[in-house]
């Protein structure tokens, strides 16, 4: 033994660890060594630690379990600063040199919790204490109780800093997906590889085989773990097969596809700038669960003692890891499994002290110098920060430093219940096996079937690949199932010792004993889903993998039923935690939704202006120069500037859809309220749509431009929904029309060009063939023209603003070049640029609706469009928006409102009574949707919806926000508070 090992007092010889190559690590700052090859859960049992946490509720002691992803108890703080991710499993967590690892929910150190105080209480803290105690006095939830909960709940705490770690996303496809690298998935990879079949395996684990690198099995005379590894590299080596270890599939959805995490780059101390974990969204044609099983616990007196640990995980920490659990074990078993752990820890010259069984009858395994107890259970436990000895339910006691416990093993099955699949229980090894409701597309083999000796899952993984395979069509290579041990596998259930007096544990992390679930029985929670709910059984971080079955069995008892009748709850992906990190990948800060940048993008900075997120776009809000006190300083200038002289705002960000066809105008016809079928060339219409329940969708407008070519504008927000909807209509609703849709939105830099001068600064661009009189090009004219020597562009003058106003466009790559010509052209005029808050007040002052009068809830009569609705043709929303309550006289209109006291400002969101009117929403009359501070008028102004607002102009109501204690009075006065007639942008 080296040097190394000996400083490690549990070390054993062998296991598959790299004793050349020794790690350095810390656990709650003291320094311990361990080897590649371990997990931190495998390190710190070879150095002898078995107190590694606190429990949740009573913070009693809590030691390493087992030795897989369903570890209720060793959830660690893994990492410094930034980079520490609290709630890691220690039993996954690969070992690097200089891991620090800290225990959680504790306050003062480990051994001395000061929390601790939580478990001489726990006669006054039983299942469903939270709902019995913080009901009453009611004032003590927001100031008392809420507080201190909050306080409490959690394990691991957040450092609070940004994550410095990078994450990505990726997508995979395959014929056939292997999900678990056991024994039964090897077998299955290697059968559907060797058919030429597209196959990817992955298991959450670093070294793959399974249980077979945690046994002493033989496969075609080479140990099992030898015979793992000659499979994994001959699947490694072929180009049809993606080989992924640290990846755990977490979801199985519709369809094939399956959410998976793969664990990149946390075993490495130095992460780079490389993905530290990328999330898979893998599409399979097949999918084979070969998961394995999870031991069961059985629940006795003090059966949570640091040292308890599962049989099967045992095992692993000695043959795997070379680590012993304890120098002094102690075996409680109800099936031959159990047994081997005996068998093994004598091998290794582990003094095996006891092993219990409740069955009757002989042994299954004769182990040298062991006290064996048949018809016997252990009924309770001494040690506090550790097991010191055991108590049978005969009576005797016997010291030991581990118990290894096995009740038995049931089937993983979590990813068969994803889509609501319904498990059925299993006399002949006492678990639930998948049964109803498994995600189409999926087989399940091996351990996780139910078949739990090794010949059974070698055999099972190769028949169930061969189907997958028929079910694809391919051709199977002739292929036989290797030569393998057949182990003893015989199991009585076993599920609680009712001999015992003390406190015995279901389930460890939260706290639910067995006296907790016969409470929940006795006070009439007797489902299985109340009583998840009710003593938060399986409501962990390990969704109750070791607790569940052993709940529902006393569950059972006390009903006095079988486990099948009474049934058991179902899994929700993730099958294991996954980090928030991973699912948003590279989305976050700037990248936390995709975002578009404007053609004047770059011209807009150069200029200094500030910009805002509108929709999917980043656009510019204002543009502040030297003198402006304040961005309202700026936003009047630029609306007066552009009220008085010309502006120019670039509006690529509307939706533009191109649309052709034969049928393109009775298309057009069908979707808007107004009709189209007469809109001559070279001409544009204000157009309306609606949802087919009658409500408006959007609006814009539309441009001919040649017989057979349209051009549709839609609002920046409803450029995709609306082009998604014309689809639909076109390939569904009305498939024979001759009509063709493509979305340019992206194609066609587009800028507004408004003000008294706009004509003028156009006609500077606008090469000379394009008569722009009001004669030659007037309001709602369109045309396709050139600019600036013969550059493709479109023009089309209508008006936002409510001034003499037009919009220009040019592809997007001609964008920036014209929007600084526009500029130059306009220097003579003062020209201004604008932004989206000039924009929204200019909008406001002319009285068009906008997003936030069109929310997915009003009408077109609300909007005071209702006689928009043409009579002469049908529309989708036609004939819904002819139901009566829609079109009450008394309906909510579109209407402005001014403040009576002129200097007060209004605010969006306040709603409108009636003069005298009690403050209550029996009273409620409207509210307000869009305001904004005009400058041309000096005073606030908004629109909003109020009942009957049409007929009651000049009429004074109330504005008021009951929250913020606001109440004014306001005028409803026309939508249309500059140039209602239209004068000004028609000359």
């Amino acid at each position: 033994m080296s040097n190394t090992a000996s400083r490690q007092s549990h070390r054993l010889s062998g296991g598959l660890v790299d004793r050349n190559a020794p790690l350095d690590f810390t656990f709650n700052g003291s320094h311990y060594q361990g080897f590649e090859g371990d997990t931190v859960a495998s390190a710190l049992v070879a150095n002898g630690v078995k107190l590694v946490g606190r429990s949740f509720k009573y913070h009693r002691p809590r030691g390493i379990l087992t030795a897989g992803s369903e570890e209720p108890n060793a959830l660690l703080t893994i990492g410094r600063g930034a980079y520490a991710e609290p709630n890691t499993r220690a039993t996954v967590a690969e070992l690097y040199n200089g891991l620090a690892a800290s225990s959680q929910n504790h306050r003062g150190p480990l051994g001395f919790d000061f929390m601790a105080v939580n478990d001489f209480f726990s006669p006054f803290l039983s299942a469903g204490f939270y709902y019995k105690t913080f009901m009453w006095p009611r004032a003590f939830w927001e100031k008392v109780y809420e507080p201190l909960i909050r306080k409490s709940a959690g394990l691991g705490a957040l450092s609070g800093e940004p994550d410095p770690s990078t994450y990505d996303k990726g997508f995979l496809h395959c014929d056939v997906l292997v999900i678990g690298a056991g024994p039964a998935g090897l077998m299955a990879a290697k059968t559907a590889a060797l058919s030429g079949a597209r196959v990817i395996l992955a298991d959450e684990d670093f070294r793959l085989g399974g249980r077979l690198n945690s046994e002493t099995y033989e496969i075609d005379g080479m140990p099992g773990s030898e015979w793992a590894q000659s499979i994994v590299q001959e699947l490694s080596e072929m180009d049809n097969v993606r080989v992924m270890p640290r990846t755990t599939v977490y979801g199985s959805y519709d369809h094939g596809i399956y959410g998976a995490l793969e664990r990149a780059r946390d075993h490495l101390s130095d992460q780079g700038d490389k993905p530290r974990q990328i999330l898979w969204r893998i599409y399979s044609k097949r999918a084979i669960l070969c998961a394995g099983a999870i031991e069961r616990p059985i629940a006795f007196g003090d059966n949570d003692r640091p040292g308890i640990m599962m049989a099967g995980a045992v095992r692993s920490y000695v043959n795997r890891w070379g680590a012993a659990p304890g120098k002094r074990v102690a075996i409680f078993t109800s099936n031959d499994d159990g047994w081997r752990t005996a068998a093994d820890l004598s091998a290794k010259g582990i003094e095996v002290a006891a092993v219990i069984d409740p069955r009757t009858g002989n042994a299954p395994y004769q182990i040298p110098n062991t006290q064996i107890f048949m018809g016997d259970a252990v009924a309770g436990t001494y040690g506090r920060k550790g097991i010191t000895q055991i108590a049978l339910a005969s009576g005797r006691e016997i010291p030991v430093d581990c118990l290894a416990v096995s009740g038995g093993w049931s089937p993983n099955l979590q990813l068969t219940c994803h889509q609501r699949g319904r498990p059925a229980w299993r006399e002949d090894i006492a678990a639930f096996v998948p049964d109803q409701g498994i995600p189409v597309g999926m087989s399940v083999a091996g351990a996780a079937n139910g078949e739990l000796s090794l010949k059974s899952a070698l055999t099972e993984g190769l028949n169930k690949a061969n189907a997958a395979l028929k079910d694809l069509g391919m051709k199977t290579a002739p292929q036989a199932a290797p030569k393998s041990d057949d182990e003893k596998i015989a199991a009585t259930p076993f599920f609680y010792v009712k001999e015992s007096k003390a406190r015995a544990w279901v389930d460890q992390q939260n706290d639910v004993t067995v006296k907790d679930v016969k409470l929940a029985h006795q006070e009439g929670f007797r489902s299985v889903e109340h009583l998840k709910r009710y003593t938060t059984l399986g409501m962990a971080t390990d969704q109750g993998k070791t607790a569940n079955v052993v709940g529902l069995a006393i569950m059972a008892n006390a009903r006095g039923q079988s486990i099948p009748e009474t049934g058991t709850t179902i899994f929700r992906p993730p099958y294991t935690p996954v980090p928030i990190g991973a699912l948003a990948g590279r989305a976050r800060g700037k990248d936390f939704r995709p975002y578009r940048l404007t053609p004047s993008h770059s011209w807009a900075e150069e200029q200094g202006a500030t910009f805002v997120e509108v929709g999917m776009w980043m656009r510019a809000q204002y543009f502040p120069k030297p003198g402006d006190k304040s961005w309202r300083d700026t936003v009047n200038r630029e609306v007066e500037t552009t009220r008085n002289s010309v502006g120019i705002c670039d509006v690529t960000t509307l939706g533009k859809i191109d649309i052709q066809g034969r049928d393109a105008a009775e298309f057009l016809n069908r979707v808007y309220i107004n009709g189209f079928a007469k809109l001559a060339v070279g001409k544009t219409r204000y157009g309306m749509m609606l949802r087919e329940d009658g409500i408006a969708m959007d609006d814009g407008t539309t441009a001919r431009l040649g017989e057979t070519h349209y051009v549709m504008t839609t609002t920046t927000a409803n450029a995709g929904p609306v082009f998604r909807h014309l689809e639909f209509c076109r390939q569904c609703l009305w498939p024979d029309l001759d009509v063709h849709l493509i979305s340019t939105t992206d194609g066609w830099a587009q800028f507004a060009v408004a003000g008294p001068n706009s004509r003028k600064l156009l006609q500077k661009v606008v090469d000379t063939d394009t008569d722009l009189s009001n004669e030659g090009f007037p309001f709602m004219a369109c045309s396709e023209i050139t600019v600036c020597g013969g550059t493709p562009g479109r023009l089309f003058r209508i008006s936002f603003s409510g001034e003499l106003a037009y919009e220009i466009a040019v592809p997007a790559r001609y964008g920036d070049a014209l929007i600084r010509a526009l500029i130059k052209a306009g220097e003579e005029f003062g020209v201004t640029p604008y932004g989206t808050e000039a924009l929204g007040v200019m909008r406001i002052e002319k009285g068009h609706a906008a997003g936030a009068e069109l929310p997915g809830t009003t009408t077109a009569q609300n909007l005071g469009m209702g006689g928009m609705i043409s009579k002469k043709k049908d529309c989708i929303g036609n004939t819904l928006s002819e139901r009566p309550d829609l079109n009450r006289d008394d309906g909510l209109r579109l209407v402005g409102f001014r403040p009576v006291d002129r200097s007060q400002h209004l605010k969006a969101g306040w709603h409108f009574l009636s003069k005298g009117s009690p403050c209550d929403m029996a009273h409620d009359e409207g509210w307000m949707t869009s305001v904004a501070f005009s400058p041309s008028l000096d005073h606030s102004i908004g629109l909003g919806f109020i009942t009957r607002g049409s007929d009651r102009m000049g009429e004074i109501v109330r504005a008021v926000s009951p929250a913020t204690n606001v109440d004014i009075e306001v005028e409803i006065v026309s939508p249309h508070f500059i140039d209602p007639e239209g004068e000004r942008l028609r000359v």
